[in-house]
């Protein structure tokens, strides 16, 4: 199972994911039943403008169409319906660290994100006047 997770610095988990072009993809694996999953750092990818899920239009195929989930710190309802579409559930996490994150989604234990009421306001604003 591959997740991705959106990281401008390729240190800690990035917000406002629609717009993020650097990419850290994991994959998870579980070796036994009763076991921890295993995450590994697989590759990084960065998104010519064309791709990144804000300008993206769905004319070709998505480098991270693979994925079962996209990982980060913040994103609207809008971004998170297409990602919906796309058959990506986009998760929102308060945790900074990207391997941790990726371990918390495979454990179903993931933290929630923190409150951003200016940046939901805006991002619902945004909505109002654009199409999915």
């Amino acid at each position: 199972m591959r997740i991705a997770v959106a990281s401008r610095d390729g240190e800690t988990v990035t917000g406002h994911i629609g717009k993020c072009a650097s990419w850290i993809i994991f994959a998870i694996s579980h070796v036994e039943q009763a076991s921890e999953p295993t995450v590994t750092e697989i590759e990084r990818i960065t998104l010519p403008k064309q791709f990144i899920f804000h300008y993206y239009k769905d004319e070709q195929p998505h480098p991270l169409q693979n994925c079962v989930a996209v990982i980060g710190a913040s994103a609207g309802e809008s971004f998170k319906r297409k990602m919906q579409r796309r058959g990506i559930e986009a998760v929102m996490t308060s945790e900074s660290d990207p391997a941790q994150a990726v371990l918390n989604y495979a454990c179903d234990n993931v933290t929630p994100p923190k409150p951003r009421p200016i940046g939901e306001l805006i991002c619902k604003m945004r909505d109002a006047f654009s199409s999915d």
